[in-house]
């Protein structure tokens, strides 16, 4: 068995005018710096343009981290699975083997110890491919990192909020309560996400056909297919500022397309069309469940308010427009090339 100062790893940050976030995230590294010989950090800049590269190379300068960390400038803004590949093909290209990629948002601050905990867990479960730490919030509430894979029937679940059918569809539930123990799950946050080389040597890197949300939950979905395991390491803390760069998780706000977009090529590539189709059809049916029940006050839980802007007619109608113009074809063809 290896120790964590023995194995090579390779942390990539995708940075995209989070510069000031990701000197933060950096100084939490630095303080773990000692237990490795071998750990080095690549900052991916999505082409910025707002100076991040520029305040990136000065802080690493300035602060001393240029023996283990430097800044990659990319020439456009491909996404997150277009950033992290440019760091790993990077890394493959260079004579010295890499034992773990890690995957880390900008907006995250890993706790002592966190990098170190990921590492010693993979060396003592060599059957596991990915593993995710624990994601907490700015105020210290934790929040789940550890899912199930969407379905047809998940996107059921998820619009009715109806307890006793999250009852019935127990398996199928893509989010569950938090575990403090270690536990095996489809798929973890790529927030804060450790990939051992011998995965992407098997299934090779993330599809770059999503820009942004969803690559990591199809990556583990090839990964699982491919016999490797994924778990969720709780003891391995990381604060996480979710949707800094995006705003994802502000609900008054318009949800980006390509969220819809990354949803659609996701269930397309793995449900074929007939199953995205069924996907939603059973999102529409769950929905009026929960508008007719809202409606007449029949104890409906949950709250419309919490979805963003125009929620409900992006996701129908993006997808409507899709079909209709042929593009959920392109997707077949391509989805079946990563």
């Amino acid at each position: 068995m290896y120790s964590a100062k023995m194995n090579n790893i390779l942390i990539a940050i995708v940075n995209y005018r989070t510069a000031e976030l990701t000197v933060d995230c950096l100084r939490a590294l630095s303080s773990q710096i000692n237990d490795f010989e071998n750990m080095h950090v690549v900052v991916v800049d999505n082409n910025s343009a707002d100076g991040s590269t520029e305040i990136l190379s000065t802080s690493i300068e300035h602060e001393g981290w240029s023996p283990w960390a430097k800044v990659m400038p990319l020439k456009k803004n491909g996404g997150f699975a277009f950033g992290n590949n440019a760091s790993i093909r990077s890394a493959q290209s260079e004579k010295q083997q890499v034992d773990y990629f890690m995957l880390l948002n900008p907006d995250t601050v890993p706790h002592p110890g966190a990098i170190k905990t990921l590492l010693d867990f993979m060396d003592t479960h060599p059957e596991v491919g990915i593993a995710g730490s624990q994601l907490e919030n700015a105020d210290g509430s934790v929040e789940c990192s550890a899912h199930t894979f969407p379905s047809p029937l998940s996107e059921l679940d998820s619009a009715a909020h109806l307890g006793v059918l999250s009852r019935l569809l127990h398996r199928y539930v893509v989010t569950h309560p938090v575990q403090s123990v270690a536990h095996p799950c489809d798929w973890v946050s790529g927030a804060s996400m450790i990939i051992r080389r011998q995965v992407i040597e098997d299934i090779g890197l993330m599809d770059e056909g999503y820009f942004l949300y969803f690559e990591e939950v199809d990556f583990c979905r090839r990964a699982k297919r491919a016999g490797w395991q994924c778990w969720y390491v709780p003891n391995s803390r990381v604060r996480h500022l979710e949707g800094a760069s995006t705003g994802i998780n502000i609900a008054a706000k318009r949800r980006a397309a390509y969220w819809y977009d990354s949803r659609r090529r996701f269930f397309i590539k793995h449900y074929g069309v007939a199953g995205f189709v069924t996907a939603d059809l059973l999102w529409l049916i769950g929905r009026c469940s929960f508008l007719l029940r809202l409606r007449l006050r029949l104890g409906a839980r949950g709250n419309q308010a919490i979805d963003p802007k125009w929620y409900m007619f992006d996701l129908l109608w993006g997808d409507l427009r899709a079909i209709l113009t042929g593009r959920v074809w392109r997707i077949v063809y391509t989805g079946t090339r990563t």
